[in-house]
């Protein structure tokens, strides 16, 4: 048997490059190894979005699109949406009597957003119990593992010290510790010279065209010191040179950075140079998403097979909680 994997992603914009080569990569390589299970988080979105919820079930569709047009295959793993298995929310509201709001205090997140976001009230009960909706979608599965960046493995532990608490107070094992795939996530700039973010509008979207890649990129800044093409540039000064340090070959950015410092070439050429190196990577997915948007059919029968396997595994994890819990 393999072991299980658990991730996902909130529906709460568009997916960008940088979630691509920051996750979406990994998973599609996951799914070779372990059994994994990807969600579409959509009630986590609402902690957000809840005054205007219609945008999540577009977003969400579109992730859904993006999950397969990335290269995740339902015949090696399970793609579901969060809000069809009914037994997260289940979990939730167990593991919520017994979560100390102590812990739910603590968590860094919790008042980092509350002075990042302005533009939307985040003093809610929902938004300060997130924390126990994510550990219940990852311990509904029984996983494993869930891959994690470095600075992630704080949250995660969240959820190992609920499954702790959980098997410390009804003298069980039922729950698993989940345990943190270390993966690196490399840093993708927006085009502002930011981290890409949705929240910043500066990202480069996979449902972007063609077009509107090749507009975003060309216009983005570059060296500042840098004013004419005569001009000698520094290249690790260049929000574009990081996005060639993503994209491009080590080859490729030797090139663009000698050039760069002799100006032997100006600041289009090196964006050229990029701009077919992104085409490669979304060229396929672009394809990919033109199948699926033309056949809706076959993305909601992928669905719903994946809602019905994540519902049978949830359904086993819960038969099993409300045995030690005497709830059966």
């Amino acid at each position: 048997m393999k072991e299980r994997v658990l991730s996902g992603m909130q529906p709460s914009g568009l997916l960008h490059i940088g979630n691509y080569v920051g996750a979406l990569q990994n998973w599609v390589q996951l799914q070779d190894v372990y059994d994994c299970y990807y969600c579409v988080a959509d009630w986590h979105a609402l902690t957000s979005n809840y005054a205007n919820p219609s945008l999540i079930k577009d977003y969400s569709r579109d992730l859904l699109i993006n999950f397969i047009a990335a290269g995740l295959d339902p015949e090696k793993c399970t793609v579901f949406l969060q809000s069809k298995v009914m037994q997260h929310a289940e979990l939730h509201l167990l593991l919520s009597m017994m979560t100390p709001l102590g812990w739910l205090e603590r968590v860094p997140t919790y008042k980092e957003k509350q002075t990042e976001v302005h533009d939307k009230d985040l003093n809610t009960y929902g938004f300060l119990g997130y924390p126990v909706l994510q550990a219940a979608d990852i311990l509904i599965y029984r996983a494993k593992h869930v891959p994690v960046g470095v600075d992630q493995v704080p949250h995660l532990e969240f959820a190992r010290e609920i499954a702790r608490r959980f098997n410390f107070l009804y003298n069980t094992t039922a729950m698993v510790e989940p345990e943190p795939l270390l993966t690196e996530f490399p840093k993708v700039v927006g085009v502002d010279g930011r981290k890409m973010s949705k929240s910043y509008d500066n990202a480069v979207y996979l449902s972007d065209t063609r077009e509107v890649v090749e507009k975003k990129i060309k216009t983005m800044m570059t060296d500042p010191a840098r004013k004419r093409k005569t001009d000698k540039g520094n290249p690790e000064q260049s929000p574009v040179y990081a996005l060639h340090k993503v994209f491009s070959s080590k080859e490729e950015q030797t090139h663009v950075a000698d050039n760069c410092r002799a100006a032997a070439f100006g600041c289009l050429d090196c964006k050229g140079i990029l701009l077919q190196n992104i085409f490669k990577v979304m060229e396929p997915i672009w394809e990919k998403r033109r199948e699926l948007e033309n056949a809706p059919s076959k993305l909601s029968e992928i669905i719903e097979a994946g809602n019905i396997k994540a519902q049978k595994a949830a359904s086993e994890t819960m038969e099993i909680v409300r045995s030690v819990m005497n709830f059966a």
